[in-house]
């Protein structure tokens, strides 16, 4: 349980709510009325990475934003899969109980795969796609600051009780490093501030499916398998171009995948782009928007 929301409570002034995934706590964000736009964060982010371009469009649209199991305010089980189809199964329970319709994707890091799960097993639903640096597709790549953190000893050590993944995020994440304020930087770590509150950010490094033997491969597999489908969809794509993880290799995939896709190359901005180019983004999202209605 995260207890100390006031140190970013009035840069993230929203109303918690939490859907029963029996027996663990799901939580979610639902501000605004209007169409829907779905946020999905990744990893070791949570609903906080969204709460500008929420403030800038819940006047218009219904913004939801949940916090995967183990992340944000949701419960952290220490004995739970958490592997993609899970994460999958807990958003479509979500998106069934409040009977969500038209939606807008919105998905970064492994938003995209976790999006676009859902989006494969249920495409009556989804109305558009707004993708930042994400993936929904296998790849080889791998940054060696990612790959160290999924070795046996090393991984579990630097992830959990030195909480490298979060702090090198914030370290090599942003490009704009003066709007790392302490808020922000509170409001980013305070759910993973204990070695039992970090469990899905290992979780999620391991479950990155590199080889065919990984649990999560045929599941990205599939979802792959079936992305060009959306291709008839209203597509944006918002890249930071100084991303050390997701960096050109996967802006170029995309490319191939969604052909028609509207782009925005953002040369300022690295892996947290909503960070870096928030002023940019909402006023690219709202005309996206009002040109694909």
């Amino acid at each position: 349980m995260v207890t100390n929301l006031d140190q970013f409570r009035d840069i993230y002034p929203y109303t918690s709510r939490y859907f029963d995934l029996n027996p663990h706590k799901y939580h979610y964000l639902d501000e605004g009325e209007g169409e829907t736009l779905l946020f999905l964060h990744g990893n070791p982010t949570w609903s906080f990475y969204y709460r500008t371009l929420i403030q800038g469009l819940n006047n218009s649209y219904r913004c939801i934003a949940p916090d995967h199991i183990g992340c944000g305010l949701s419960d952290k089980p220490q004995d739970y899969n958490y592997t993609l189809s899970v994460h999958i199964d807990n958003l479509e329970k979500l998106v069934d109980s409040l009977n969500l319709k038209n939606i807008t994707l919105v998905l970064h890091d492994w938003g995209g795969a976790i999006g676009m799960g859902l989006a494969v097993r249920r495409p009556d639903l989804i109305k558009r796609l707004v993708l930042f640096n994400a993936a929904a597709f296998l790849s080889k790549h791998m940054p060696f600051r990612i790959e160290i953190c999924r070795k046996r000893f090393i991984g579990p050590i630097a992830i959990r009780y030195f909480n490298a993944f979060v702090k090198g995020v914030l370290a090599f994440g942003l490009k704009h490093k003066e709007l790392l304020t302490e808020q922000v930087r509170a409001g980013y770590l305070a759910p993973y501030d204990t070695f039992e509150n970090r469990i899905a950010n290992l979780r999620f490094v391991q479950d990155i499916p590199m080889e065919s033997t990984a649990e999560s491969y045929p599941v990205v597999q599939n979802i792959e398998n079936n992305l060009r489908q959306f291709n008839n969809l209203p597509i944006m794509i918002v890249w930071g171009m100084k991303d050390f993880c997701f960096n050109r290799h996967f802006l170029k995939r995309w490319r191939e995948i969604f052909p028609s896709a509207q782009i925005h190359e953002v040369e300022h901005a690295g892996h947290l782009v909503v960070e870096d180019a928030c002023e940019e983004i909402i006023p690219w999202i709202r005309l996206f928007l009002k040109d694909n209605p």
